[in-house]
């Protein structure tokens, strides 16, 4: 990783309180995750085993959610862009995840009960401020500081990781005594977030925008003129999408090799430790994955493998092989995100990176698991998973073939300062200075 200079021409590795920051960010991304892991990551086993609702009624609610971070993504992006470096966004989420078991037992269990539309609504609204577009906005908010500060995000991200790790390990035990601990510990576990946001400071941040560097509703709109960003989100649109919702209900069904739905729910807690554990050392390892690939060869790799389990888990059968595909999303993961936040630093502008990143990926794919999650919530009811797999992997298969020439090839060059007020524009990035040049 190259020393990058801001525009006071201060290195980024000798600006102070670097090492504070990515502590403290550390710390925040850990609580962070593991609130989610114990409130969402057995979401669809809670609506069909406590709720006993249906293939598609699970479809429909978990649909829901992404309908509403359809409408939180871009506001998320537009306010990241605007208030830079501020914590406000830190808060917000810190708020939103102390009210977590609240919610859960008091508002969206009582509302999916009596009316099911209502309930997905309202669960929607806040599952999707907190976490679905929540988390997206948490990790633009590390790449920005990580490319001030210049450390890499995947650094803080893999104390994400760690923490959703940790959570999924117990998460399935405690499911089995009463989810409502599972949604309290999410709850408590706000305590660390806003300490962290009372301790953390941003020393040498300046909080003036530029004209230069001032984003504006027009410019953010302006991306979506861009025949790049389209080419880009044929893999997100496509691929990735469709490993998602490939992915809302796989805990029902890995829960389903087992002999009781208590003993698969334990063992799909210990099996997401040791997946998300390695993870978290993949997010140290992929940078060096992606500098040896480059960022576009990175993309179709991450997507590669996605297909691979997708498929796999549509021809394997018994926990042991499952388990297996299962264990392919810690070294996926990674490459993706770390191939993502590169793309984008490398072919677009570094103000328009919280609205591309919120635009592109995280509004892209809540509209695809939005459209998608009913209609394949359905095809689990009507054909099973297994011959459903195959389908989405099919559909995977044929998008991921289509990114190899709508992707952008990696830049031959990256200047040193970007001076144009173009979207389109090619910006400098810590991240990105190791990354060799490699031709498409």
């Amino acid at each position: 990783m190259a020393i990058v200079s801001s525009g006071n021409g201060t290195p980024a590795f000798d600006r102070p309180g670097r090492l504070k920051v990515q502590i403290a960010l550390s710390a925040f991304v850990f609580a962070y995750f593991a609130s989610q892991a114990m409130s969402i990551s057995l979401l669809s086993n809670w609506l069909k085993s406590t709720l006993s609702l249906t293939g598609e009624q699970t479809g429909t609610v978990l649909g829901a959610n992404f309908i509403a971070a359809l409408l939180f993504q871009p506001l998320y992006g537009f306010i990241s862009d605007k208030i830079g470096f501020k914590k406000h966004v830190l808060w917000f989420l810190a708020v939103l995840v102390a009210c977590c078991g609240p919610f859960f037992y008091f508002v969206y269990e009582p509302l999916l009960r009596q009316n099911l539309l209502l309930g997905a609504a309202t669960g929607g609204v806040y599952l999707s401020l907190t976490f679905m577009a929540g988390s997206f906005a948490l990790e633009s908010y590390v790449d920005r500081m990580g490319r001030h500060y210049g450390f890499e995000y995947s650094r803080v991200r893999m104390f994400g990781a760690l923490g959703f790790a940790c959570a999924a390990f117990f998460s399935g035990n405690l499911f089995n005594i009463n989810p409502h601990i599972n949604f309290s510990i999410a709850s408590a576990l706000a305590i660390v977030l806003i300490s962290v946001l009372f301790l953390f400071k941003n020393e040498t941040v300046s909080e003036e925008a530029t004209p230069a560097t001032r984003v504006t509703l027009k410019d953010s709109l302006a991306v979506l003129k861009l025949p790049k960003f389209w080419g880009f989100m044929v893999l997100i649109l496509g691929v990735t999408n469709l490993y998602l919702v490939f992915d809302q209900q796989f805990p029902v069904y890995y829960a389903s090799q087992f002999e009781t739905e208590e003993i698969g729910r334990v063992m799909f807690g210990r099996l997401n430790f040791a997946q998300i554990f390695l993870e978290a050392g993949m997010l140290f390892i992929a940078p060096f994955i992606v500098n040896y690939t480059g960022i576009k060869r990175g993309l179709l790799l991450a997507a590669g493998i996605m297909i691979v389990r997708i498929t796999g888990s549509g021809l394997v059968e018994g926990p042991i092989a499952i388990s297996a595909m299962k264990m392919l999303h810690s070294i996926e993961l990674p490459i993706l995100a770390v191939s993502i936040f590169r793309y984008i630093a490398a072919h677009f502008e570094a103000r328009f990176a919280s609205t591309l990143y919120m635009v592109g990926v995280s509004f892209g794919h809540s509209l695809g698991l939005a459209i998608l999650s009913s209609p394949v919530g359905r095809l689990y009811d009507l054909f099973g998973f297994q011959h459903t797999y195959l389908i989405i992997g099919l559909g995977a298969l044929i998008c991921w073939i289509i990114s190899i020439w709508t992707l952008a090839p990696d830049p031959q060059h990256t200047p040193t300062h970007s001076t144009t007020a173009s979207p389109d524009a090619p910006v400098v990035s810590p991240v990105l200075n190791s990354v060799p040049d490699v031709k498409s």
